[in-house]
């Protein structure tokens, strides 16, 4: 029994050493970091180093996460392209002081691989979140120059505040960052981001090796990012380094930004701690014309114009005939008027608001002034632009490019540009005075034929009716607003859709149709507002605002929009399995749902609709969702559609009252219903229909019910009551099916439909119940809209009956 007791006694012994030697924030020469659960923790206890498992992957890493933030967030991976297979690895300082990565056959998975020497090395995560290796007997250890490594020299796809993205040019380390390959595997993607040594820095995101986009030259880029309420930037550009950081002027706020390989794009984080999410300050790219020089050599990329890429002044279509049909990577060269160093014929053309062009064929003088830049690039002939420098502060120094202008876009933080051209272009004031002087002459010429016009003009006019006149006038400023997309002429769209052949018809709504078309290659939706539609020019205007500005994996893609005459018209990213409906109430394309396509869709719905609530660039109220909203892209992932009726919240306003009730009776909350009251709980208590509705393969409205119940809420209330929720399952589940999960998701649904708004979670815990398997609180009974009425008197129990009605997008109902 002695032994037993001093083994134990050792046992407990050496567990405690192993508690009080990860205490500390670092691992030395004579212990290890084992993967059974002990993490370091950062002094300050923002950061945590230990091993974990990405999303639902059994493969283990070595990862850097923040300690105290509810949703793990990894800011970095050390064995990313080289996981473990198991949990009997460890993490070790190697004899010649390399922190290192074993697996169980002491092989090395990772390494820090630095040839600096150390007496005493120490591994230790810093509270930036960055992991450092030293000499612990270095009395300069927290400067970064005493550092024999650190993984801010190592970046994975974040970059958090005070890390650099750029060159080392002493030491030739090239920070660039790598993207997930997806959510669950950290692995490296195909999306990078660096800096670009040219003579004016630039940092670009290239996918599959494919320049994707660019930042625009540093010096102009410090317009953009002057004044920021949040952020401080830094652009360092010298002989020991080129590199791009920035800074929180508040250390109370949580900000990343990561490269998301899914999306294709580089997301700014802010953490909300209220909400327990991280939510979007800005994306990169943030629309069309930022996608790298998508409109070829010397094309101008405008939102506004229609098509959205224009040949500069002075310059023409190389491919006339491919730039008609849109396809703009020929670009455009110069006209044939342009002749260098003609004197009195070669000159500029200012382009105001422009992102510089590609710095790659370019050269700069920082002491320059704007008129030796221009003198200089007229002395020679394959100058093509100037500009300041340094714009800031009434602008110094001088670029000048050379050859074709690559990546040309109309930016509201963008500069002057001087386009070298034939001077005919540019002498602007002598043409407006020729062109004054012919419309007076032309005026003195024609005035009896002009008295004419304006007469049947009036006479016309008069004959229009007070409708016409109205749409007329909604027209008009249809066409003022900013509205951010690619206009298409309606030509393009007739020919895009074959002349809206029926053939290319893929249903429709109360809006009107909505056909296939083909433009520049991409498949497109296209909805054609109909003149007796409910969605009128307001509602037509509010989406096309809406959509300009929306930008999340799960909602659907506006690629432009057509305002001509009496045509209105929205183009989509055409959905090949278009809308849920038409699987989940299909009794044969049911079958294709299974449970975890149904989860996986509920999934993507609650995290757009999230996206809407609380991380999009305005707080936004759906207030019409529905099965017919959810389109289906080739892989089944959802994008919610349709934002006509939707409602735009300033600040923190998360709820308002209309007299005119718009959106689908079925779906409606009560308060909505009854008093016109909308808030985003109005939005939850839709989702809790729709989930129910997906869960059971039935429709809300269907009077296919038993008769104590007043619709699908109603019988799932009843169901869950009785405690046999599981019999709402859709048939076709149960095979596939978990029970536990779907029950669970029953009594998430009936959360959503709480009578009373306040009851309702918000989406972010949505969300949250959906990806967790903690305990649910219980439902009280849910809020109804349909209820028992009496066609002969209150007190006649034989005539009770349910008042129903069918479901329809409503536009015009004034309660009460």
């Amino acid at each position: 029994m002695s032994i037993l007791h001093g083994m134990l006694l050792i046992s407990n012994l050496l567990l405690l050493f192993s508690q009080f030697t990860f205490a500390t924030d670092t691992i030395t020469n004579l212990d290890s970091l084992p993967d059974d659960g002990t993490t370091l923790v950062s002094n300050d206890g923002t950061f945590e180093l230990g091993f974990f498992n990405p999303g639902s992957s059994s493969n283990r890493y070595v990862g850097i996460w923040y300690k105290n933030i509810q949703v793990r967030t990894v800011v970095w991976v050390a064995n990313r392209d080289n996981p473990i297979k198991d949990n009997s690895s460890k993490l070790i300082i190697s004899q010649d002081g390399n922190l290192v990565l074993l697996n169980k056959n002491n092989s090395i998975l990772w390494s820090t691989n630095t040839t600096a020497k150390a007496a005493s090395p120490v591994a230790q995560p810093l509270d930036t979140g960055n992991l450092i290796v030293r000499d612990e007997k270095d009395n300069n250890s927290n400067n970064e120059e005493s550092f024999l490594w650190q993984s801010f020299d190592h970046p994975c796809d974040t970059l958090l505040p005070g890390m650099k993205i750029g060159w080392d040019r002493k030491s030739g380390i090239n920070r660039l960052f790598t993207a997930w390959k997806n959510w669950d595997d950290p692995s490296s993607g195909n999306l990078t981001a660096a800096t670009v040594l040219t003579r004016n820095p630039e940092w670009v995101i290239w996918k599959d090796s494919v320049e994707f986009f660019r930042s625009g030259p540093w010096s102009s880029a410090v317009l953009e990012f002057t004044n920021n309420p949040i952020y401080d930037f830094q652009f360092v550009n010298n002989e020991d380094e080129v590199y791009y950081t920035f800074t929180l002027k508040n250390s109370s706020v949580i900000s990343i930004n990561v490269l998301n390989q899914t999306l294709s794009l580089r997301q700014r984080l802010i953490w909300i701690p209220e909400s327990k999410t991280w939510s979007i300050y800005r994306i990169l790219p943030q629309d069309s014309c930022d996608i790298y020089n998508v409109c070829g050599p010397n094309g101008n990329c405008m939102l506004d114009k229609s098509p959205r890429c224009q040949c500069l002044n002075g310059f023409e279509p190389r491919s006339p005939q491919q730039w008609n049909a849109l396809y703009w990577t020929e670009g455009c060269g110069r006209s044939e008027k342009w002749s260098c160093g003609v004197k009195n014929r070669d000159g500029f053309s200012r382009f105001g608001s422009m992102k510089l062009p590609d710095t790659t064929n370019s050269w700069i003088d920082e002491n320059m002034t704007l008129e030796d830049c221009k003198a200089k690039c007229l002395q020679n002939c394959s100058c093509s632009a100037y500009a300041n420098l340094n714009p800031s502060g009434g602008g110094s120094g001088c670029s000048i490019w050379f050859g074709d202008l690559l990546d040309l876009r109309v930016s509201q933080s963008g500069q002057d540009l001087y386009v070298r051209t034939d001077v005919s272009n540019t002498d602007s004031i002598y043409r407006h005075r020729t062109s004054r002087r012919r419309k007076k002459i032309g005026l003195a010429i024609t005035i009896p034929g002009l008295a004419i016009l304006v007469m049947v003009l009036a006479i016309y006019y008069i004959c229009k009716t007070k409708t016409e006149k109205k749409e007329e006038t909604e027209k008009d400023e249809g066409r003022d607003e900013d509205l951010e997309l690619p206009f298409f002429d309606f030509a393009t769209i007739l020919n895009a859709t074959n002349n809206f052949s029926i053939d290319n018809k893929l249903g429709e709504g109360g809006f009107g149709p909505v056909f296939k078309g083909l433009i520049g290659g991409q498949e497109i939706a296209v909805k054609r507002l109909s003149r007796t539609s409910g969605q009128g020019v307001k509602e037509f205007k509010n989406e096309v605002i809406l959509c300009s500005k929306l930008q999340h994996r799960n909602l659907v893609k506006v690629v432009g929009c057509c305002i001509e005459g009496e045509e209105k018209m929205l183009l989509y990213e055409y959905m090949p399995n278009k809308s849920l409906d038409s699987f989940l109430f299909d009794s044969v394309q049911s079958k294709l749902l299974d449970w975890s396509t149904r989860f996986n869709i509920l999934h993507g719905i609650a995290r757009g609709i999230l996206y809407l609530h609380q991380d999009s660039r305005l707080r936004i109220i759906h207030r019409d969702l529905k099965v017919s909203n959810i389109l289906l892209d080739n892989d089944m992932n959802p994008k919610v559609s349709d934002f006509g009726m939707a409602r735009m919240c300033g600040g923190d306003q998360i709820e308002g009252r209309t007299n005119i009730i718009v959106g689908t009776y079925g779906y409606m909350a009560p308060e909505y219903a009854t008093d016109g009251l909308f808030s985003i709980k109005s939005d939850v208590f839709s989702f809790g229909v729709l989930l129910l509705e997906i869960i059971s393969g039935k429709k809300n409205s269907a009077l296919t019910y038993q008769s104590q119940d007043h619709n699908l809420i109603g019988h799932a209330w009843r169901l869950w009551k009785k405690g046999i929720p599981h019999e709402l399952i859709d048939d076709c589940l149960k095979d596939s099916c978990k029970l536990e999960e779907v029950v669970s998701c029953i009594q998430i649904g009936l959360l959503c439909l709480q009578h009373h708004p306040d009851d309702r979670p918000n989406m972010a815990s949505v969300v949250l119940m959906l990806s967790s398997e903690n305990a649910l609180p219980q439902p009280k009974e849910p809020g109804f809209l349909f209820k028992k009425v009496s066609n002969e008197g209150e007190h006649s129990p034989e005539k009770q009956t349910f008042s129903s009605m069918n479901e329809i997008s409503l536009s015009l109902l004034n309660p009460r």
